[in-house]
């Protein structure tokens, strides 16, 4: 695991904001951070960057810990909250050769940043002219200079239109395919999450709700067969007296719970052969954003 807490816990004053938060980020993967505004997303963040000092419970980083290996772990992680610290009146280019001179990173990487972020052709742009996207990518461009292997991010796409929303995605999932990076990131954008991640975490008040691979979020919920037909009530009913469960009737369609490609086919040749028309028959999943409500309505 690239990060592992274990009960993690912090409080402001004497209002908890994180609790008990046990995360394992393993190597290699894009991490979903999930939760409501005010879940404890950016407080756990600022934790994992010893921004603030934890009340209770481990932080282990690279398979260190953190307070007592501080500076070797933080070398190695690259971040973003919110908005980057660019300066407007520098260029794109300018921008990383000031932060390369302080990080003291060679003059050459610059060059490979502004080709890794897709920014080569607005490097000599002044950087207050580019676009919200162009902005964040240059964030974390300034973020990936000293050759990070973890990338935490906090709402990177905050803001942002659907362009820039998805020069973003394609960045990230191009980082870890392409780069060997791990990538952190917080969002609310649960169905941009669902388009990227391998793995999610999901908080609500600080409490860790749920953390798995995309497929072990998936799996929580049964796959249901979406059934569009016509006279949906009598033929929920007949469906009913010939042995199977409907879980759902709507003026235009019915769901029953999945079992089979072939139990599919029947439900389709029998109401058929009894004179229900079906317009359209397939296997439907819960989405992020409905699993995630599922999750935190439950909580």
């Amino acid at each position: 695991m690239v990060i592992d807490t274990q009960g993690l816990s912090f409080n402001f004053g004497s209002q908890p904001v994180v609790s008990s938060l046990s995360l394992q980020v393993p190597e290699g993967s894009i991490y979903g951070f999930l939760g409501p505004n005010g879940a404890g997303k950016t407080t756990t963040i600022k934790l994992l960057l010893n921004l603030l000092k934890t009340d209770r419970g481990s932080i282990h980083i690279f398979g260190k810990e953190l307070n007592s290996n501080r500076i070797a772990i933080l070398s190695q992680i690259g971040s973003l909250i919110e908005q980057p610290a660019i300066y407007s009146h520098l260029t794109g280019k300018e921008n990383l050769m000031n932060r390369a001179l302080l990080l003291q990173v060679a003059e050459t990487r610059v060059d490979e940043i502004l080709d890794l972020v897709q920014l080569k052709n607005a490097a000599n742009k002044k950087a207050g002219k580019y676009s919200l996207g162009m902005k964040q990518r240059l964030g974390i461009g300034l973020a990936l200079l000293p050759d990070p292997k973890l990338l935490i991010l906090d709402e990177p796409t905050n803001g942002l239109d659907p362009n820039g929303i998805i020069e973003i995605r394609e960045l990230l999932i191009r980082l870890v395919s392409r780069h060997q990076k791990t990538v952190f990131v917080s969002s609310h954008l649960l169905g941009e999450i669902e388009r990227m991640a391998t793995h999610v975490g999901i908080i609500d008040r600080g409490e860790l709700l749920f953390q798995g691979s995309i497929a072990d979020l998936q799996s929580i919920s049964q796959p249901q067969i979406h059934i569009e037909v016509e006279n949906t009530v009598d033929a929920a009913n007949f469906l009913v007296k010939h042995g199977f469960t409907v879980n759902e009737i709507n003026e235009d369609h019915i769901t029953v719970p999945f079992a089979s490609k072939t139990q599919m086919a029947e439900i389709n040749a029998l109401l058929i052969r009894n004179n229900y028309p079906v317009f359209s028959i397939h296997k439907t999943q819960k989405d992020l954003e409905k699993l995630f409500l599922d999750i935190t309505q439950k909580a």
